[in-house]
């Protein structure tokens, strides 16, 4: 809860409501092994009408959490849900959910009090609005983050956070095995439940989720490369007191500028657009940052004005300004919008990508990333095929076991395949969605 709220102020004051509503630090002994999100300390020591007092601050002094084991605060949270959903809301992102709970002596994270808040707010959303939609946040490594579906009666929807990280070291590294591999291990969704996807947010790339996934090489190359290319790394504090990589701050385009190997070079735009094509048709529901639709760069100037790392990927567009580059065919702005925007129009109109549709990974290297996708009632295939690398690919097609009776051809570039046909050649980041039904 913001620290200028009406709430906290209440706080300060011993006034009512909010006197109660907030975790004070004299009510635990042991914190050794509260896990943190970020470098500042836990407690914040504020002046109140009844003197000083430590406030608990999981993300920071200017944030302040609740204190959920007040029943007022659960009940003041239902009855915002409550208007939200009058007012025609039916979308609701559980924020940092996973640190909501504390209990002395423990981690303060993924608590069993924090699944049976979010099964008891799921219930009555669904009872107040059948048709609407808990989305948890929780920026954790993937096992914790998946324990979040509960058994049908928690999320909807998940944010996938190992995605950002494994394709970005994907597309920098030109090389999937680690995506593969990770995708394969995956569990489906089950209907009524989705992965949400995404590549970019107004936060950092969340580096958790990409724990035990990556070699602490890799893990060092890539961060690394980020610097390199303009970007911070912002770091959590654990419980010895040492310091931990938590997040990779830099704009997603920025971050496309080159390879690990090569440092920068002329694949800037290819290499960002095969990035978004993987994420639209994986399995779940794709999710665009606006500034990766506009094809942001790096905003050091506010960066530095602001002393915040994630200023970096929250530039402010001037509206006149925004019009300007957007009209520019020229500009990489323009020519990424619209060829986001065509892919995505293309998208739209596939079965094979219900958010539930079979998934199925393919094999053809280390170079390129492939999967199969079927609708739901099995009446459409998609072969899914990215070269995440800077060099031409090709793969046979019998490899695909395309079904002979059946007409093939590629959604992205309308071109289509035959008996006649024997190998799909792909460019350096070319992308080919080859299906039965157009």
């Amino acid at each position: 809860c913001s620290r200028e709220s009406a709430w906290f102020k209440n706080f300060l004051s011993n006034t009512s409501p909010g006197k109660d509503y907030f975790v004070e630090g004299s009510n635990f002994k042991d914190l050794k092994k509260v896990v943190r999100p970020r470098s500042t300390p836990l407690l914040t020591t504020v002046q109140t009408s009844n003197g000083e007092k430590e406030v608990w601050c999981t993300f920071g002094e200017d944030q302040v959490d609740l204190n959920f084991a007040n029943p007022d605060v659960l009940l003041e949270i239902i009855s915002i849900i409550q208007l939200y959903l009058d007012k025609g809301i039916h979308i609701f992102r559980l924020d940092a959910v996973a640190f909501l709970w504390k209990e002395d002596g423990t981690n303060c994270v993924h608590r069993p009090e924090t699944h049976e808040l979010i099964r008891l707010l799921r219930l009555i959303i669904e009872q107040l609005e059948p048709a609407a939609i808990i989305i948890t946040e929780t920026n954790v490594p993937n096992k914790e983050n998946l324990s979040y579906f509960g058994n049908g009666n928690e999320a909807h929807l998940i944010y996938n956070f190992s995605l950002p990280p494994l394709l970005l070291h994907t597309m920098l590294s030109g090389n999937c095995q680690h995506l593969k591999k990770w995708m394969m291990s995956m569990p489906p969704a089950r209907r009524g439940r989705a992965y949400l996807n995404f590549i970019a947010s107004h936060d950092g790339i969340g580096l958790r989720p990409a724990e035990g996934l990556l070699s602490k090489k890799e893990h060092d190359s890539l961060l690394s490369t980020i610097r390199d290319f303009g970007g911070e790394i912002s770091m959590r504090r654990m419980p010895d007191g040492s310091l931990k990589p938590y997040e990779a701050n830099i704009s997603l385009y920025s971050a496309m500028a080159g390879t690990i190997d090569n440092g920068k070079d002329q694949w800037q735009l290819n290499r960002f657009i095969t990035a978004h094509t993987i994420m639209l048709a994986l399995e779940g529901l794709p999710a665009f940052y606006i500034h990766s639709l506009l094809g942001t760069e790096n905003d050091l100037q506010g960066m530095a004005e602001s002393g915040q790392a994630r200023t970096i990927n929250r530039y402010k567009w001037d509206h006149p300004h925004l019009e300007e580059i957007l009209n520019d065919d020229d500009l990489h702005h323009r020519k990424l919008f619209d060829e986001l925007r065509r892919i995505i129009s293309i998208r739209k109109r596939q079965a094979a990508f219900h958010p539930n549709a079979t998934q199925y990974t393919l094999h053809f290297g280390d170079h390129i990333f492939a999967f199969w996708r079927e609708s739901l009632d099995r009446s459409q295939s998609i072969f899914a095929i990215h070269n995440i690398s800077d060099t031409p690919q090709q793969i046979p097609l019998v490899e695909l076991n395309l079904i002979t009776t059946e007409r093939w051809s590629d959604l992205l570039s309308d071109k289509s395949y035959s008996n006649h046909d024997t190998h799909l050649k792909l460019p350096p980041y070319g992308c080919a969605w080859i299906t039965n039904l157009s």
